[in-house]
């Protein structure tokens, strides 16, 4: 899971062309969540720790901040991965702008996300899933030859 968060932070964190499996975006996302989450708790606990009844403590104001340059420095590669993904699904980026639309335009965004890949190439890539298939065919048979 923290394999798939790193390759979309540091190995493709501009990369809006390509495809994306559905366990990259879906293991990425868990992970910015189970982030998000923590830090929430944190500025909640800040709050009621440091707060004089007037004004939040100092505390309060420096895991806020922690949580905003987070939220800026995943906003790029969380909106790639998404691109990405709605490639794999072979639809473009452009799709992600119909979850604007109230509650009906969210939905059909969600099940673009988990619908399985394309089979085969399209026009963003060929389908990272039949090319981790064929690696793991390839260090299968080595396996076997020795």
């Amino acid at each position: 899971m923290i394999d798939w968060y790193k390759k979309v932070v540091f190995e493709n964190y501009a990369n809006f062309s390509g495809r994306a499996r559905r366990s990259e975006y879906w293991y990425y996302t868990l992970c910015n969540v189970i982030v998000s989450f923590v830090m929430y708790i944190l500025v909640i606990i800040s709050v009621a720790i440091g707060s004089d009844g007037e004004s939040p403590g100092i505390l309060f104001y420096l895991i806020y901040g922690i949580l905003m340059l987070y939220a800026l420095a995943t906003f790029i590669p969380s909106l790639a991965v998404v691109v990405r993904r709605l490639h794999d699904t072979g639809k473009s980026g452009w799709y992600y702008l119909i979850g604007l639309i109230p509650l009906v335009g969210a939905i059909l965004v969600i099940i673009a996300l988990v619908t399985d890949s394309q089979p085969g190439s399209n026009q963003w890539g060929p389908n990272p899933k039949e090319t981790d298939d064929s690696i793991n065919e390839i260090g299968n048979d080595l396996i076997e030859r020795y």
